[in-house]
């Protein structure tokens, strides 16, 4: 059996590669979980909306979860390193708020009332909505470009 440089063995890797799918998937699932059913996106019997769930809402919350997945599918170089992690979980609690029902929010009630939540707040989602997604995008990114690639892009 082949040893690798940091002292795993190299029939490990396919296993260690199916585990990183399984976690992205686990967090893609998650993700959708604790946003869609809360904001009523995703439709169930516990939580309802006062403002019918609006068009863009939903490929919001599909694009936070494959980010969200991807995000937690890259194998760091450095398991220690939470480089990008803020990005990642503030990301995907913006994304919590801008797909959230306007007037259901009580944070966003208490701070405007009714008609702030309709007049000011409801008309901000669809903004927070794409800063959400830049924020996951760009962690995303950071954490592909420091990902841990193998011998194939080691330097000698």
């Amino acid at each position: 059996m082949h040893v690798a440089e940091d002292g795993t063995a190299a029939a490990d890797a396919p296993r260690r590669t199916r585990i990183h799918w399984w976690r992205a998937a686990a967090a893609g699932i998650a993700t959708a979980v604790i946003i869609g059913v809360p904001t009523d996106v995703i439709a169930n019997p516990w939580f309802a909306r006062e403002i019918p769930v609006r068009w863009w809402e939903y490929p919001v919350l599909a694009a936070t979860c494959l980010l969200t997945a991807a995000w937690f599918g890259i194998r760091m170089a450095r398991p220690e390193d939470t480089a990008g992690r803020p990005g990642a979980y503030g990301g995907a609690a913006l994304a919590l708020f801008a797909v959230g029902c306007p007037v259901c929010n009580k944070l966003v009630l208490l701070a405007v009332g009714t008609s702030g939540a309709l007049g000011l707040w409801a008309p901000i989602q669809p903004y927070l909505a794409v800063v959400s997604l830049a924020l996951l995008g760009a962690a995303v990114a950071y954490r592909w470009r420091r990902r841990d690639c193998g011998p194939a892009c080691r330097t000698a």
